[in-house]
């Protein structure tokens, strides 16, 4: 069996581990092992955390529609309730974007549900 030199493969792999780890801090962007263990536990944080941003938005969303609302005179609770009943169907991203964004539109949102 022919001998195999496995210097080429094993720079490669080891500079592959450091260029994901570029920007970590202390010994984990410049020492092998300690970057390999940062990627994996970069790896399971990304993983649960793409699923936990989902529920951060739609909180964050419906605190700009509330602050929105409570300007024109009117609870979250109940302008979310009149969107309901009047058929309106305005997702909280696209109404949270109007309260932020443009006020004038958010108001005749409102005051279409009033």
């Amino acid at each position: 069996m022919t001998r195999v030199k496995k210097g080429v493969h094993a720079l490669k792999r080891r500079r592959s581990v450091l260029k994901q780890t570029k920007g970590f801090r202390h010994g984990r962007s410049t020492k092998e092992r300690q970057a390999k263990e940062a990627i994996l536990h970069a790896g399971s944080y990304a993983f649960a955390h793409r699923r936990d941003k989902k529920s951060h938005n739609r909180k964050l969303w419906n605190i700009k529609i509330n602050a929105g609302s409570r300007e024109l005179g009117m609870s979250y609770s109940r302008f979310i309730d009149a969107l309901k009943k009047k058929n309106i169907l305005l997702d909280r991203k696209i109404l949270a974007d109007f309260a932020e964004h443009h006020p004038a539109t958010f108001a005749k949102v409102l005051e279409s549900v009033k």
